[in-house]
């Protein structure tokens, strides 16, 4: 499936980054860090643009973040680093971006949740936060979530539920009360004076299957580009396989325009982790390429040396590494593919079907390494520089197969 097989939907700019239609799926992440410490957030910022978020939301929750967002996007500026920053509002955003104009200025676009903007006043706020949007020019995405939904809506449609001759379950209800949710602030936001390609919407649930449903629904009652996540997806490998099936079911069925993988990061972790994980399902599902991929034995009685797994790990490395820097010089080397196998029973033959593969002796086996150029034999290595030998016939392989772009 490729971005043509997608479902149509408008076009929303978000500081320029278009979003929708037949636009590439974006990538995007959330700091971690205090917005009221500029300093500390830039720096977040600036590493996960760098990675590949192509938008970075932060967190806009009280009088010093919201006063420190413009001094946080000149240091993000400054630290060479151009990519549109979102505002996520709960609660207070209506009060925060009229108290504070130049950080509804600075912002790229406004979040907000419609169950958390207020009960006695909920329609009266979110209408303020949508007005500071149109009088800023500023895009919106209405997101709504399975942890915090507009409890009278919901209230008011399992009582109509309970009245009805055939009831449906409770748990069809609540997700249609969270697609109503969407739907229902959408239209008030263009009523308020929101331009259609404006909004982008999200209705995030924290179960797999749970989520495919609900998208499912939404895709075919709006036209609006839909931001996929699959919410408080969890720590480690849990929080990456879960976040890997549901972005994958619902894109695999064109769905979707944007994504985040909301990963619980390690304490001291790397907050650049759910940007990698967001790349990786849109490259293994060939929607889009961030970086080359590296096809690797996973290792037998016949892979006792270390040696291949050792090799996997710094090639993997060192194209990551180089990926800024060849991005810029080398258009379409993210495209390319490579092999590091351990052994012969499928070394070389996974190594032909790579731009260029390495075929490292198994066990008992010669000790040589052959390496393969586009299916064909270029070298065999031996010694203990095979790594080093081989990334030299790697940089060549980019340098004449992805020249330099005008």
């Amino acid at each position: 499936m490729g971005f043509k097989d997608r479902r149509n939907t408008v076009t929303c700019l978000v500081g320029g980054v278009p979003i929708g239609s037949s636009h590439p799926i974006v990538v995007q992440s959330m700091t971690n860090t205090d917005t009221a410490d500029p300093k500390a957030t830039a720096e977040q910022v600036a590493a996960l643009a760098r990675a590949g978020s192509t938008l970075v939301r932060v967190t806009v929750n009280n009088d010093a973040a919201a006063a420190a967002v413009p001094e946080l996007i000149q240091r993000v500026a400054d630290l060479g680093v151009t990519v549109p920053i979102i505002g996520d509002f709960h609660y207070n955003g209506h009060l925060l971006l009229t108290k504070y104009p130049a950080c509804a200025a600075a912002l790229a676009k406004y979040r907000i949740n419609p169950g958390n903007v207020g009960s006695r006043h909920r329609d009266e706020n979110f209408r303020t936060i949508v007005q500071v949007a149109i009088d800023h020019g500023k895009p919106v995405r209405i997101g709504v979530n399975w942890g915090s939904l507009n409890q009278d809506l919901l209230t008011s449609m399992m009582d109509a539920n309970a009245k009805d001759s055939s009831p449906r379950d409770a748990k069809d209800v609540y997700m249609e009360a969270m697609i109503e949710s969407a739907l229902r602030s959408a239209t008030l936001a263009e009523e308020t004076g929101l331009g259609h390609d404006r909004i982008i919407i999200s209705a995030k649930i924290s179960q797999v299957q749970d989520l495919l449903d609900c998208y499912r629904r939404l895709a075919v009652r709006c036209d609006y580009p839909l931001h996929l996540g699959l919410t408080e997806a969890g720590l480690g490998m849990k929080g990456i396989v879960a976040t890997t099936a549901a972005l994958s079911l619902v894109l695999e069925e064109g769905i979707g325009d944007t994504i985040r993988a909301s990963l619980t990061p390690s304490p001291g972790g790397d907050r650049t982790e759910e940007v990698l994980v967001a790349q990786q399902v849109l490259q293994s599902l060939g929607l889009r390429s961030f970086t080359p991929q590296v096809t690797a034995c996973p290792g037998c009685g016949r892979t006792t040396s270390t040696l291949f797994q050792k090799m996997t790990e710094d090639i993997q490395g060192y194209l990551r590494e180089q990926m800024p820097a060849w991005r810029e010089r080398h258009p379409g080397v993210e495209e390319m593919k490579v092999a590091v196998m351990g052994c012969v029973v499928n070394g070389p033959g996974e190594s032909k079907h790579a731009n260029i593969g390495i075929s490292l002796p198994g066990t008992a086996e010669d000790p040589k390494a052959p390496v393969y150029v586009d299916g064909a034999l270029r070298v065999t290595l031996k010694g203990e520089e095979i790594v080093p030998e081989f990334l030299a016939i790697l940089n060549e392989y980019v340098e004449a197969r992805y020249p330099a772009g005008e």
